[in-house]
């Protein structure tokens, strides 16, 4: 196949939805087995209509690397998903993101110069290789995965979060968690453990902005970075809402700031969210604290329940959002040609030591 990055798609930006989904159904119908779409949970519908299988991040890696009789995948997601899907993949597979420009803005606020500074001045302040197990969220650039791997750490998503850090603090005495301070904070305040223990790294200032003695002396050093989606969400929603449905469920993420995760009733993952919203009673009534676009869709898909958003202000995940209509069609017809377009190709080390940081996680889990 043709290998290319990305290409104008003006064309197809003038296309009705209904020739965007002709389209790209009719691409896929062609390519049968030789595709395999998948679709984030945040996707748009017009996106997520067109997807073989749907879940979170490291669910659509795994179904990836499962399926080894498709030789493309086509990830609807974010780029260090596509990464991911990458790591896990088969060698025979090819893993393609339809817009290069969907990021994600909390992986963007740990780079791998920010977490190697990090590192060395920790290794200033003590023996770092044996006093501290870095932890990634699987949120996360390729490069930092594979730095975990290589320095005795691992990932983690928001579901095991607490398995991971018991596993670590059982050979280390101190934890490096990043990028997301409040998927951090929030496992380590559901373990019961020490707020005194806890410090947060910032980046932007020297040693994280802490003394030497604070570092000796802090057990959970807590990356300062955030979800630009759940972290829109306030305590102050949550009271609203109670207010105004009596009996009412509050059900969120973890990487909503910890006064919204102390008020709710339940807190967990996309996936957690989605099964449980789904098994409840017909009848019952809740508030959701996550991206816009499933909230929704658990709307239009569970009539049954009374379902609402949480926020008063749309959460919606800007990069996610990238992926549409035309960038799907424009890689399907383009693969329907022998062309490959935004090729995801994770470094052979980076790879090597990424996969065994993602490993390591799967194995406790």
């Amino acid at each position: 196949m043709t290998l290319l990055t990305e290409l104008p798609i003006t064309d197809y930006q003038t296309l009705s939805s209904k020739e965007l989904f002709d389209r790209i159904a009719e691409a896929k119908t062609k390519l049968g087995k030789q595709v395999l779409v998948l679709g984030h949970n945040y996707q748009r519908d017009e996106v997520i209509i067109h997807a073989d299988l749907r879940g979170d991040s490291l669910l659509l890696a795994k179904y990836a690397a499962e399926r080894s009789e498709f030789p493309t995948v086509v990830f609807c997601g974010v780029h260090f998903m596509a990464e991911t899907a990458d790591i896990l993949s088969q060698s025979n597979q090819t893993v393609i993101l339809p817009d290069m420009a969907a990021g994600c803005s909390m992986a963007d606020m740990a780079s791998m110069e920010q977490v190697d500074d990090c590192w060395d001045r920790l290794g200033r302040a003590m023996s770092v290789e044996e006093k501290v197990t870095p932890i990634v969220y699987v949120n996360s650039a390729a490069s930092l995965k594979a730095f975990c791997g290589e320095h005795g750490g691992l990932t983690c998503t928001s579901s095991n979060a607490k398995a991971i850090m018991n596993w670590a603090w059982a050979r280390r005495e101190k934890i490096l968690f990043f990028p997301d301070e409040h998927l951090g904070r929030n496992t380590a305040n559901a373990m019961g453990f020490p707020r005194e223990d806890m410090i947060v790294w910032d980046p932007d200032q020297p040693n994280g902005g802490h003394t030497r003695d604070a570092l000796a002396k802090a057990k959970l050093l807590l990356w300062k970075g955030h979800c630009s989606v759940h972290q829109m969400f306030q305590a102050s929603h949550i009271d609203y809402f109670l207010k105004q449905y009596p009996g009412i469920q509050v059900i969120v993420h973890p990487e909503c700031h910890e006064d919204v995760v102390n008020k709710a009733d339940l807190v967990g993952s996309t996936e957690f969210i989605i099964r449980t919203v789904t098994q409840a009673p017909a009848g019952t009534v809740w508030a959701v604290g996550t991206e816009l676009n499933l909230v929704n869709r658990l709307k239009q898909e569970l009539t049954d329940k009374q379902i609402f958003f949480l926020s008063p202000m749309v959460c919606r995940c800007a990069t996610m959002f990238r992926i549409d209509a035309p960038h799907l069609c424009w890689t399907m017809e383009n693969l329907v040609q022998g062309v490959v377009v935004n090729h995801i190709q994770v470094p052979i080390d980076d790879k090597v030591h990424a996969k065994l940081a993602l490993d390591r996680m799967m194995a406790l889990s």
